[in-house]
């Protein structure tokens, strides 16, 4: 097993354990997460190939589901809106 994939699986450890404390730690957390995820994401595609980076950028956007979900409603302009 490389390194990057040591990384990775710390990486998911970590998620892991954040989703199991206090809700008010999660957005802070998730751009914590998103901040060290993106650099592990190229690491493992560069050291083990494309297909393992696919499969663990799949795994981190389940982990990060609604971070993701904003960002595409942002990007479609169906952002948060008042009533």
């Amino acid at each position: 097993m490389s390194n990057a994939l040591i990384a990775a699986c710390l990486w998911g450890l970590a998620a892991s354990l954040i989703a199991m404390g206090p809700r008010r730690y999660h957005w802070p957390a998730a751009w914590a997460l998103i901040a060290t995820g993106v650099p592990i994401l190229g690491w493992v595609t560069f050291e083990d190939g494309p297909i393992l980076g696919f499969l663990l950028l799949m795994g981190g956007i389940s982990v990060l589901r609604w971070p993701v979900k904003y960002l595409l409603d942002a990007l479609r302009g169906e952002g948060r809106r008042a009533n």
